[in-house]
């Protein structure tokens, strides 16, 4: 399920575009750019010619693609969004059926949240994204590569930890109400701040500590609703108990793996370039879905596939449909999110992605019947509130941060005349 959620955060950068940018004020900028890199490799060249040279040609060879807003990038933005909710809607309810209705494996649930990954391929032939920066702050230098052996035991890494948080995102859903899994999933972004203030130095803000607090709260709360069989899930307390526990554990485990990625691209991979990013997904789906895969042979669950196929309640053929329309549904998410992540941001993917979750307890009352009660509707309100205040908070990161580089732009290009007028 998560396997290309996860991407929207391999980069984190707080970039929420909400602002356009005229055509000429990009040209005039390209200008100014060009102007100063002139004056810094001129006076740069005689003292250090062939390192000047060498800089240079680093510099020049990754271009940061600024789209312009006109209607077709509008439409563009439209579509993923649509392609992004929709597709994490309907896959969360076909995987909410395939348990209703009889289905019992949690490693096969993990498998086709997992196995869509080779989708996103084609991303690598498009020529406009391939010198693509995914943080438009990030350095343009090339640092030097890591290592082959660091970089498998990163994707290694990060791949059995996703395999291990979707088994638990399954087991979750097969003992949840797909509305309570639904808002206990928003949590993640408290956790992705809790992990983050450890591992990525994030300072905790009023707004983020408002977060944390709302969304721990909405996620205590649906523990004590006081009738859970009454739902479609038709689970015993101890059973219900244990998904809660599972979901929790999920999202913190997911909050684990989006700060771990940050490290590795901050610490390892040293860039945040469109092939970077696409490697790092690749791979580790490619660890995760092998590691799913494992799981599902090494438990014996396989065994068990055919008799669970012919005691589904709605037909084999059924069966064999809701699988592979929950694939590929969260191929359509796949899409819709990689597409918002390189038209806009990952900070913008990911809060369309979280900010959809509060459509799904919508949806499971029209279609599975599910109580919508006081308490999942406060629970509803608060990961929604708490949802707000963090990508609030993202925002005024993103301004200051964009506001510091402007200063530091223009106390650059004025040293730089200074240095010219002098000579």
């Amino acid at each position: 399920m998560y396997m290309i959620h996860l991407l929207c955060t391999h980069t984190l950068s707080p970039q929420l575009y909400l602002s356009g940018t005229s055509l000429n004020s990009f040209k005039f900028d390209m200008k100014e750019a060009q102007e100063l890199q002139l004056h810094i490799t001129t006076a740069q060249l005689e003292p250090k010619e062939a390192n000047s040279t060498t800089e240079h040609t680093n510099v020049t060879s990754q271009s940061t693609i600024t789209q312009p807003r006109n209607y077709g990038w509008w439409l563009r933005i439209t579509m993923y969004i649509l392609f992004l909710l929709s597709g994490q809607s309907i896959s969360l309810l076909l995987g909410r059926l395939y348990y209703d209705k009889g289905g019992k494996s949690k490693w096969l649930g993990t498998v086709v949240q997992l196995i869509g990954f080779p989708v996103l391929l084609p991303y690598y032939f498009i020529p406009s994204l391939k010198n693509l920066k995914t943080n438009s702050t990030a350095t343009t230098i090339h640092p030097k590569p890591p290592s082959t052996l660091v970089l498998v035991s990163v994707y290694v890494s990060l791949g059995l930890l996703l395999v291990a948080d979707c088994f638990l995102y399954s087991t979750g859903l097969m003992y949840l109400p797909v509305s309570t899994y639904s808002l206990i999933c928003a949590s993640q972004l408290a956790f992705n701040a809790f992990f983050s203030f450890f591992l990525n130095s994030q300072k905790f803000t009023p707004l983020i500590v408002n977060s944390l607090v709302l969304l721990t709260i909405s996620s205590i709360l649906l523990v004590f609703e006081t009738d859970p069989s009454s739902d479609s899930s038709k689970v015993s307390k101890g059973k219900y108990v244990i998904g809660l526990i599972c979901t929790i554990g999920a999202s913190a485990g997911y909050g684990l793996v989006l700060s771990l990625t940050q490290v590795a691209f901050k610490k390892v991979l040293k860039k945040e370039t469109f092939i970077a990013v696409m490697d790092l997904i690749i791979y580790q789906s490619l660890v995760a879905t092998l590691g799913a895969l494992v799981g599902l042979f090494g438990s014996g669950e396989w065994k068990g596939l055919k008799t669970e196929m012919e005691e589904f309640e709605l037909g084999k053929v059924s069966y064999i449909m809701t699988l592979v329309w929950t694939a590929l549904m969260w191929d359509v998410f796949a899409v819709g999110c990689v597409g918002l992540i390189f038209e806009v941001s990952s900070l913008f993917s990911n809060a369309i992605s979280v900010l959809g979750l509060p459509i799904v307890p919508v949806l499971a009352v029209i279609f599975f019947h599910e109580k919508m009660g006081g308490i999942k509707v406060i629970s509803m309100v608060l990961a929604i509130w708490g949802f707000v205040s963090y990508v609030y908070q993202q925002y005024l990161d993103d301004l200051k941060s964009k506001l510091k580089d402007r200063n530091k732009n223009e106390a650059s290009n004025a040293s730089s005349l200074q240095e010219v007028n002098g000579s």
